[in-house]
């Protein structure tokens, strides 16, 4: 099973497979697109090679993931499908808030992300992108209320870069210090699952700050 794994993790189309995960799972929020993120970075530590046969870190084989095209794949995946979700809410803002409000989940997400929010404004969608469901109820919320797009798409990019930088670092570092491993993978995903309990923490107790809510908040001329 590791091994087969491992193989299918060192073929091109995982950019494919994490970039799509990432595109959706703001939609739908059960898709395991930090896992995903998380496991490639491990791989592309280049400690996979022991386990699935294949070169080291120093082969060019095109196999190997890459780095820096997983960081780029991962981020750019984050950001268009926030933007997505936005537009769509924003030109169907009724529909998507009769959607999150169907869902307990999101519906209780959205109530403690939304009064988060409008206290502390702007930063705090970057800790949101953490909680669970946060992505989901901000992007769709922002569109819903009608918020800017220059007030909302720069602070997504910034989360997105946050969430991916801190999820493909600590998949590499466990790559790299504990080898390829069902261990490692594990130890990187428990520190990706405190940083969202962290995030959710920080949330509810967000301090007020008026000024950058009312700047976020400000409705579409």
């Amino acid at each position: 099973m590791q091994e087969t794994l491992g193989i299918l993790l060192y073929a091109p189309w995982i950019y494919v497979i994490v970039a799509a995960s990432i595109l959706l799972d703001v939609f739908v929020p059960l898709l395991p697109s930090g896992a995903l993120v998380v496991t490639a970075a491990t791989v592309a530590a280049g400690a996979a090679a022991d386990v699935a046969g294949l070169p080291g870190p120093g082969s060019a084989d095109p196999r190997l993931p890459h780095l820096l095209v997983l960081v780029l794949c991962a981020t750019s995946a984050s950001i268009v499908g926030d933007l997505l979700a936005y537009r769509l809410a924003l030109r169907g803002g009724r529909r998507f808030d009769s959607a999150i409000a169907r869902s307990r989940r999101l519906s209780a997400a959205h109530k403690r992300l939304e009064s988060a929010l409008v206290r502390g404004g702007g930063p705090l969608v970057v800790l949101a992108r953490f909680a669970p469901a946060g992505r989901a109820v901000v992007s769709l919320g922002a569109g819903v209320a009608q918020r800017r797009t220059r007030d909302f798409l720069p602070w997504s990019a910034l989360a997105a870069v946050v969430w991916t930088g801190y999820s493909v670092g600590i998949g590499y570092l466990g790559g790299q210090l504990l080898g390829a491993s069902w261990f490692s993978t594990g130890l990187s995903m428990v520190a990706l699952i405190a940083a969202g309990a962290v995030a959710v923490r920080l949330l509810r107790r967000a301090p007020a700050k008026g000024a950058a809510a009312t700047s976020t908040a400000a409705p579409t001329a």
